[in-house]
């Protein structure tokens, strides 16, 4: 390089030390400036330009118009070119005038002139390719200019101290170069307009990072708009909802568009599980889908699996940026950690008058990259990159759970919805909560390394190599005892989790069934075992906070321990060992490079311990068994048949037996297909055979053609009653109105307050079992298909409302006529209509043929129809309505007649029993209508035509409420609340106990500098034992005092969750039922899954970080304001920035917070809701449009979630660049004030200052992260506040012992509503009903059946007037003393997932005896019995195991084990075969004889024989007399029982 230069006036050395380094004003040599400084912008350039052009060539975006931005960089680009052609010009010039310049004047005008130009025209091809802003040619004129800074200065210096300019020209050309580029670096910061023919963005509210300019992209600048513009109202304005335009969806990290994936394809082969090829599949489809189902894909099979990397998820990163950034991460690790200590060094060897080398501008050289070198650019890209790689994968998990688990097979004991729900919440959060951490132990190998000097003198850390060397021998000795504590805390975490599975689930449960816990009063018994798995949850929770709090002790003291071990070894090694300040605090300088990794490290353990148990949760959930869409064949099929089976045989799951076995079926185009058979024979399982749902072992199914379904128990959406109809399809009104009549849905719009476009809640919440049933038949008939599979869907609707059905949509003149139709049914009284009957037993056909074949035959059926219609053709049914219609006298016949043939029942049922016949009671077929607990009574009407106006705007007919966020900040109650729950001592405790640590923090080191001062005033130290056994005690000290901190907060932040979860707990089981109807449970389980999740492991650490932080803050601004009082004038500035950034940024996070938890509710609601009806969604092929819905709800989510992680970056960037400002300071001031502070002090306050930038980020952050995850407290207390319904038990007035010794009833001036604001559903009822006595409860559909019963238990309290039961007020009394009373047999039969013998008896009070006894009376004897675990036969969720019937079947034994006084039934027979009710009706005249029977008609004939009827309409009595006085009168009664054949 010296040749290049030359020799002579214009020549000089490449490198001069004397000239840099060994004096007061350094400088490079003139060579270097013009050689290798001038060459680094052109060599970047030319370095980077290849992968540029080949990136440009794959995105072109369109191009730029040429703007006078455009041309304004041209011409600069033009004029450094002739610039730079100037310089050679005149090179050349003198050459020729023999003055003979250097080589570099001729090679560096021509490298820049030639960079120059190619910087030129990359500006005009980026210009072509659509680049708004560039990044690249940024960096080149920024490096441009920073390499010019130094000849700039050393220009004027030597002309300043020659006197003269010895070069006019190279002078004048250097500086107009200068300008210029600087000129060129300002223009190129400012951004083009957006390029011609670009992709059109329709999103109203783009992401703004897409659009930003590259130095808003590295310093977050884009990011500003969103921050809260107004900081004392603490929130932005309308800034309440996640769909509002402040927010946008984030964009994948393969490039632009939402982070869900839009498009969901097949699995990539084998190359594209590489993660190369997983972005390469992503890219190819425009979306996520590689990456997602790659790792989908692996999972399920497994690390190490073909195609599949070893390594975990977190290993599957993306070629590109996030993988390069993730290369970088160490040394940016290394680069950021390593320039402080060194300034350390040179402040401090600056005190020293020996060492003359050493001069001022030493601490200022190294403390400009010490408080610029470490701009966390790097650091941010590499926390960005940590933090959204998690979020895309929790993603992409929530789209697999999805997929997957609205696909598994119901054999699965993953598809019961509440574990599954469980598994969607529980499992993703660690990943996003754990990997943040990964890059916070970074910098620990390279710290090691730093901090471990070379045998020669001149290095950074002058010790001995043996005295470190003991230090570290010490760090590697506990990694052994980390990694016992790691599997230790595994094991934990794996319990804990187990255990906070089976909370969720039995919540889930009890949320689905609420109202059956209400009405048995078993809500106590589900509370103890709610708070027995809270219990063993918290013990662990407990058991691994202390253990976190001794490896906190441990990662806290080591440290001090290596610094403490390292300068014992070094003092006693050698008498001759001096420790000064030099020595002593650059040590702990570089030691404590250690201690933020290190106090790291356990949170990474804790949350890498998280994430692999939920790793291994996630690829055990998505290896369950899938459904197999290809068990039915749907596209070939033998000629002149819709369904063929042959052979089939089919199962719930492999372990279970057959459940049907042999099946050889063919169904006709067109034909009426009936399915009959006894409770748990098989139909509906046919019917799942058929969709798919069950597992095929042999045979083949054929099915050509569309489906719908109509399952035994409706599937109601969370929407409008039109939508649920339309399920997706085009309007079309006319095809609507005929639908809507054909269900008998007219009616029932008149009543609803919005027509039908009023709001159904959850699960139907608000429509009665009959409504529910015709919205899902209406589905089917609206959706036209060539193929109808019933379910029993007449087994919810009134008698008369039935055989409307029958006739209008199913029978042969229906609008269903030559479609296809496979009826399951209980009733005989459509069969003689249907083309023929397949009859079921025991998983098999028994017999298969028309109705009269059937007959003919002699077999099963023909003699069950024998039984059941002794006297009557069945083929004539028709006509015996008719007859019956038009004669008064048919009853005395019918009496007469019905005695002669059942005389042989039990002697003493009442004689009016035998007034109707077993075949009549088929006639009637089903059930009357029932309410829903939530039915909202008509508000307006819309008009007596029966034509349904379709109306385009909802109306008033909203249910649920949309879920708002909380504005502005936290309330000081909510603090308040969660510090009353931690202890108020405990509280006080713990920040006595940080004050402490604090203390003996600046007393070490206090002691450490008078220590190090000793070695100024005596060559020798004599006292070095006591002055290393007080700075010894000092630092375990601090140990010993935040180990107790931590466990007083381990213990209080255990006492605070189990306190705010018993009250949440406790509130939400004594909520009334009406708060269940209008709250969707996704929202409730929301909260006791994921705030409750925040307030078990979050809150408790984040305020451990919050006071240590704060604490080392205030230590740390005290000892530097008392070493150098100078410091004051910048720490002040820089407090008042830190309160405003403070202001901006918390006010921002809280509320995006907030906005995340509301918007994870709906996702779960979704989910659970999609789940629930995942058999209906994929029979009508739907499961597409589900999908975009659960995409377009988690992308809701992600409109709070990503914001609020990039405000973090925000916040790093702005915080973190100003505090770096300090250590420049420090380091000035350390120089400043060499002559009057001593090494000690100096020591003192460059050690500190390298700690503050940290201290006081670290403590807004901590701060911001308190407020934002209080929500979860506030969400908590929100929710443990709500109004409860009355009292259990009432001390004062508790009934007498056997009340109610008869059973009397009494409703006097009886009106109630159903929430406040709505009309009354029943009004001025007053009816007095004797001990003892029948009473049958029939009515219209919205009459007030149901709400009668729910008033009875108190379910609905009244408006006004009261309930007396044996004369006591109903309503004095407490509720379960009221409900333990009294029996019911619901509608819908609901089970919980245990054994068989808790569902009947939860509170173990009945022997063994009993319980066999009522099986056997409730027939279900021979089924337990044949199960090997009997009484400990373990029931699914929700009874999912057992037929519908058989559920009704355990309801009705758990009101024989009851046997009250009084016993309510709510058509309770309406799923059971007619022998089994035919039983059961005799069971409970026999065993109930001398109650109080309040039944709402379930089939009419059943109450025929009652002693008297109460007929309601519109809420009033209409009729209440016995049933042949109301049919003599020709009333409501006997309309309602000539419809079904009666009268």
């Amino acid at each position: 390089m010296d040749a290049l230069c030359g020799s002579g006036e214009l020549g000089s050395k490449f490198w001069d030390s004397n000239l840099s380094v060994h004096t007061e004003n350094p400088d490079l040599t003139p060579c270097f400036q013009n050689s290798l400084l001038a060459w680094v912008p052109c060599i970047y350039l030319w370095v980077a330009l290849p992968c540029y052009l080949l990136y440009l060539r794959h995105h072109c975006r369109g191009y730029i118009i040429l703007s006078h931005l455009s041309k304004l960089k041209m011409v600069l680009g033009v004029l450094l070119w002739c610039v730079s052609w100037a310089d050679l010009f005149y090179s050349f010039h003198g050459l020729v005038h023999g003055r003979a310049p250097a080589p570099v004047f001729f090679v560096t005008p021509l490298v820049v002139g030639v960079t120059m130009l190619l910087a030129t025209l990359l500006i005009q091809y980026e210009r072509l390719q659509g680049v708004q802003s560039s990044g690249v040619l940024i960096i080149f004129w920024f490096l441009c200019v920073v390499c010019a800074i130094v000849p700039f200065r050393s220009k004027i210096l030597l002309a300043k101290a020659e006197g003269e300019i010895s070069d006019p020209f190279r002078f004048t050309t250097f500086y107009i170069h200068f300008a210029l580029v600087l000129s060129a670096l300002i223009l190129a910061c400012f951004r083009e307009k957006p390029p011609f023919f670009s992709a059109k963005n329709v999103d109203p509210n783009p992401y703004p990072e897409t659009s930003a300019g590259f130095l808003s992209r590295l310093f977050f600048w884009w990011f500003t708009k969103l921050l809260n513009p107004d900081p004392l109202r603490g929130c932005l304005p309308g800034f309440t909802s996640p769909q509002d335009g402040h927010l946008w969806l984030p964009a994948s990290p393969g490039g632009e568009g939402p982070l869900v994936p839009k498009g969901r394809g097949q699995i990539p082969d084998g190359g594209a599980a590489a993660a190369g090829g997983m972005e390469e599949a992503g890219k190819a489809d425009g979306t996520t889908q590689g990456f997602s189902s790659t790792w989908e894909k692996c999972l399920r099979r497994g690390r190490g699996a073909a195609g599949c990397p070893a390594q975990a998820p977190e290993a599957l990163l993306p070629e590109g940026p996030a993988g390069h950034l993730r290369l970088q991460l160490p040394h940016q690790c290394l680069l950021q950690a390593y320039p402080g200590p060194a300034l350390l060094h040179q402040s401090t060897a600056a005190q020293h008058p020996d060492q003359v080398y050493l001069q001022p501008h030493g601490p200022l050289l190294v403390g400009l990259p010490g408080g610029w070198a470490d701009v966390p650019v790097l650091h941010d890209a590499v926390a960005d990159l940590t933090t959204l790689l998690p979020l895309h994968l929790c993603d992409w998990g929530e789209v697999s759970y999805w997929d997957h688990g609205c696909h598994l097979q119901e054999g699965s004991g993953y598809h019961q919805l509440s574990q599954t729900c469980v598994h969607c919440g529980g499992n993703c959060q660690p990943h996003v909560s754990g990997c943040p951490a990964l890059h916070g132990p970074c910098p620990l190998p390279q710290s090691a390394v730093v901090s471990t000097p070379a045998d020669h003198p001149g290095d950074l850390l002058p010790l001995a190599g043996p005295s470190v060397l003991a230090g570290v021998a010490f760090m590697v000795l506990l990694i052994p005892l980390n990694g016992a504590v790691a599997v230790k805390m595994r094991a934990f975490q794996v319990k804990q989790m187990k255990l906070k599975d089976s909370r969720i689930k039995l919540m889930s449960e009890i949320l689905n069934g609420i109202k059956v816990l209400k009405l048995y009063a078993w809500e106590p018994s589900f509370l103890k075992q709610v708070e027995g798995i809270r219990q063993g949850e918290l013990q662990l929770l407990r058991t691994a906070a202390y253990l976190h709090t001794t490896t906190t002790f441990t990662w806290m003291c080591s440290p001090f321990l290596v610094t403490l071990i390292t300068l014992w070894v070094y003092v006693y090694v050698d008498p001759n060992n001096v420790l000064d300040a030099e020595k002593a605090f650059v040590s702990v300088s570089l030691f404590n490079i250690l201690r933020l990794p290190l106090n790291m490290l356990p949170q990474l353990i804790s949350n890498l311990t998280q994430a692999s148990v939920s790793l291994k949760r996630i690829q055990q959930f998505l290896s369950q068994e899938e459904l197999d869409p290809q068990s039915v064949e749907r596209k070939t099929i033998s000629p002149g048949y819709a369904i063929t089976i042959h052979s089939g045989t089919f199962t719930w799951a492999q372990d279970l037996p057959p459940t049907l076995h042999s099946l050889d079926i063919q169904v006709p185009k067109g034909a009426l297909v009936a399915v009959v058979g006894p409770v748990g024979c098989g139909k509906s399982s046919l019917v799942s055979a058929l969709l798919g749902e069950m597992e095929k072992l042999e045979g083949k199914v054929h099915m050509k053609g569309s489906v719908a379904y109509v399952p035994q128990q409706a599937w109601i959406q969370n929407c409008t009653l039109q939508e649920n109809v339309l399920f997706g399809k085009a309007l079309n009104p006319k095809r609507y109105q005929q639908t809507l009549e054909a269900c008998a849905l007219l009616a029932d719009l008149e009543m609803l307050p919005g027509g039908d476009q009023t709001e159904i809640g959850e699960k139907g919440i608000n429509l009665s079992g009959g409504q529910r049933q015709r919205v899902s038949l209406a589905r089917a008939v609206y959706s036209d298909a060539d193929i109808f599979l019933l379910d029993d869907p007449l087994s919810a609707v009134d008698s008369h409302v039935a055989k409307h059905i029958f006739d209008h949509v199913i029978g042969p003149e229906g609008v269903l006529a030559g479609k296809t139709r496979v009826l399951v049914t209980h009733g005989i009284s459509f069969l003689p209509q249907t083309d023929f009957i397949i009859v079921l037993a025991d998983g098999q056909v028994s017999e298969m043929g028309p109705y009269p074949a059937l007959l003919q035959r002699n077999g099963s059926f023909a003699n069950f129809l024998c039984n059941y219609a002794p006297d009557e053709d069945q083929g004539h049914l028709e006509d015996s309505w008719t007859a019956l219609e038009g004669a008064e006298d048919k009853e005395a016949l019918l009496i007469e007649d019905t005695l002669s043939n059942h005389t042989d029942l039990t002697d003493n049922d009442p004689v009016t029993y035998v007034v109707q016949k077993q075949f009549m009671r088929q006639l009637s077929a089903l059930s009357s209508d029932g309410e829903g607990q939530g039915r909202p009574v008509p508000r307006r009407h819309l008009g007596p035509s029966e034509k349904v106006q379709v109306t385009e705007a909802k109306a008033d007919g909203a249910l649920t409420q949309e879920e708002k966020a909380a504005i502005g900040t936290v309330e000081l109650s909510v603090f308040w609340d969660y510090a009353k729950a931690v202890g108020l001592c405990t509280t006080l405790a713990i920040c006595l106990l940080y004050v402490g640590q604090s203390a003996a923090a600046i007393g070490a080191n206090v002691w450490l500098s008078a220590w190090t001062n000793d070695a100024m005033a005596d060559s020798r130290q004599n006292n070095t034992s006591l002055r290393l056994g007080v700075y010894a005690a000092l630092g375990i000290l601090q140990g010993f005092l935040v180990m107790l901190a931590a466990m007083a907060m381990a213990a209080g932040g255990i006492q605070a969750a189990r306190v705010l979860h018993q009250a949440l707990l406790h509130n939400k089981i004594r909520s009334p039922q009406s708060f269940f109807d209008t709250t969707p449970s996704g929202r409730i389980l929301n909260c006791f899954s994921k705030d409750i999740y925040v307030v078990d492991e979050v809150l408790a650490p984040v305020i451990l970080m919050l006071l240590n932080s704060f604490f080392n803050a205030i230590s740390t601004l005290v000892v530097i304001m008392a070493s150098t009082p100078l410091f004051t004038v910048v720490i002040l500035p820089l407090a008042v920035l830190y309160t405003l950034v403070q202001r901006f940024y918390a006010a921002t996070s809280r509320q995006l917070k907030r906005l995340e938890s509301v918007s994870r509710s709906p996702i779960y609601s979704h989910f659970s809701e999609t789940v629930t009806g995942a058999s209906v969604i994929r029979a009508y092929n739907r499961s597409r449009d589900f999908e975009i819905i659960s995409d377009t709800k988690v992308d809701a989510n992600q409109r709070s979630c990503y914001p609020y992680i990039i405000s973090n970056r925000w916040l790093s960037i702005g915080v973190e660049f100003v505090g770096n400002c300090v250590v420049l300071f420090a380091a000035l001031f350390a120089v400043i004030g060499r002559s009057s502070l001593n090494p000690g002090l100096v020591g003192l306050s460059v050690s500190y200052s390298l700690q503050v930038t940290f201290a006081l980020n670290w403590m807004i952050r901590m701060m911001s992260d308190l407020e934002s995850n209080i929500v979860a407290v506030e969400r908590v207390k929100e929710y443990s506040k709500t109004e409860t319904e009355a009292p259990w038990v009432v001390e004062g007035s508790r009934p007498p012992e056997g009340w109610p010794p008869r059973g009397e009833v009494e409703f006097r001036n009886y009106s109630v509503r159903y929430r406040p604001g709505l009309d009354l559903v029943l009004r001025d009822l007053s009816l007095h009903v004797h001990g003892g006595e029948k009473v049958g409860i029939v009515g219209r559909t919205g009459a007030g059946k149901s709400s009668m019963t729910l008033c009875l238990f108190r379910i609905l309290e009244a408006a006004k007037g009261e309930i007396r039961i044996d004369g006591l007020n109903v309503a004095d009394i407490g509720l379960h003393d009221l409900r333990s009373q009294l029996t019911i047999i619901p509608q819908d039969p609901i089970l919980f997932s245990g054994t068989l013998r808790m569902n009947l008896d939860p509170f173990g009070s009945y022997s063994e005896e009993d319980i066999w006894w009522a099986l056997e009376l409730s027939h279900l004897h021979t089924f337990v019995s044949s199960q090997p675990a009997g009484l400990d036969f373990q029931c699914s969720e929700g009874g999912e195991n057992l037929s519908v019937g058989q559920r009704q079947l355990v309801c009705l034994a758990r009101a024989l084990l009851r046997k009250s006084r009084i016993l309510v039934l709510d058509e309770a027979t309406a799923a059971i075969d007619l022998e089994t009710d035919n039983l059961i009706q005799a069971t409970i005249r026999t065993q109930f004889d001398t109650c109080t029977v309040l039944t709402i008609a379930h089939r009419l004939n059943t109450i025929m024989d009652y002693t008297r009827v109460l007929v309601l309409d519109k809420g009033v009595v209409a009729e209440f007399d016995s049933p042949a006085n109301l049919i003599a009168a020709r009333g409501i009664f006997y309309g309602m029982a000539r419809d079904a054949g009666l009268a």
